[in-house]
């Protein structure tokens, strides 16, 4: 399965973006609230600076303490992202952030973000696509 139709499947919300300069503490409220693991980090909300997600927060907490909550998500946001297309795989997608240990990918084309896909994303479309495929050689076996 590809991204573009992962995309498809995923609510309207559009990518959660946040702006330079934004307190940890404000992030980790967003990421609680709206029941989501990372954030991109967006002047424009179209082209992604850097992501932050829950894990980045959890790391400067456990390194620095509360203090961590009162800087600017600038300070722990991971600048150099690994972005996908529409036109990746599903599987491509799980390559990637299993060799990179992330589990949130902008989906970029053109230089604007148009998604976000999450490591929970790309493994229901991989089972779906396993499914299918189990569906294929069962009916193949049985002659239908």
């Amino acid at each position: 399965m590809q991204v573009q139709h992962i995309l498809k499947e995923k609510s309207e919300d559009g990518v959660v973006t946040v702006v330079p300069g934004t307190l940890v503490s404000a992030v980790a409220q967003l990421l609680s609230e709206r029941k989501i693991g990372a954030v991109i980090v967006s002047k424009d909300g179209k082209h992604a600076e850097g992501i932050v997600s829950e894990r980045d927060i959890v790391r400067e907490l456990g390194k620095r303490g509360p203090a961590s909550l009162n800087d600017a998500v600038d300070d722990i946001m991971t600048r150099k992202l690994v972005s996908c297309t529409r036109g990746d795989t599903a599987l491509e997608v799980l390559g990637k952030m299993s060799t990179g240990r992330f589990r949130h990918m902008p989906v970029i084309e053109d230089g604007e973000m148009i998604g976000l896909i999450s490591i929970g994303d790309a493994v229901q479309a991989r089972l779906k696509e396993l499914a299918m495929e189990k569906d294929a050689l069962t009916g193949m076996i049985m002659g239908n």
